[in-house]
């Protein structure tokens, strides 16, 4: 389970079993800019899982991955029309040669977080708690 709770104005705490995160919005927007803005979370979390399900594919296949960067790009101009455009850029270190660079970018668009993101439908529902 994931605990979302106010700590001051907009700046919140989320709690991920043991870990802490915190969320807020720009001063821009009436926040303090403290933390990364909830769409920088999702991001991340297409970023994050890519990297993961590459270092785990080299892993298992004893390909020379020897480390990555990952880099994603918004481009939300569109977001209320229904189009968000996120572009991925992966730098891949050590001793590959281009096939395994190729497959590495074949295995980076079958992540989890990917395959939610783009051919899963996603439902969600919101209610109220029993708390005061």
């Amino acid at each position: 389970m994931i605990r979302i709770r106010t700590e001051a104005g907009l700046r919140h705490r989320i709690e991920v079993g043991d870990h802490l995160l915190h969320t807020d919005v720009p001063a821009s927007l009436g926040g303090e800019g403290s933390g990364p803005e909830p769409h920088d979370l999702f991001d991340s979390a297409l970023g994050a899982c890519k990297a993961l399900t590459l270092m785990l594919y080299a892993r298992q296949r004893g390909l020379p991955l020897d480390s990555l960067e990952v880099r994603v790009s918004r481009d939300d101009g569109q977001e209320r029309q229904g189009l968000y455009r996120l572009t991925v850029e992966l730098e891949l270190h050590g001793a590959l040669d281009d096939a395994q660079r190729q497959q590495l970018l074949r295995i980076a668009d079958k992540c989890p977080v990917h395959k939610l993101m783009t051919s899963t439908e996603v439902q969600v529902e919101t209610r109220l708690g029993d708390g005061a």
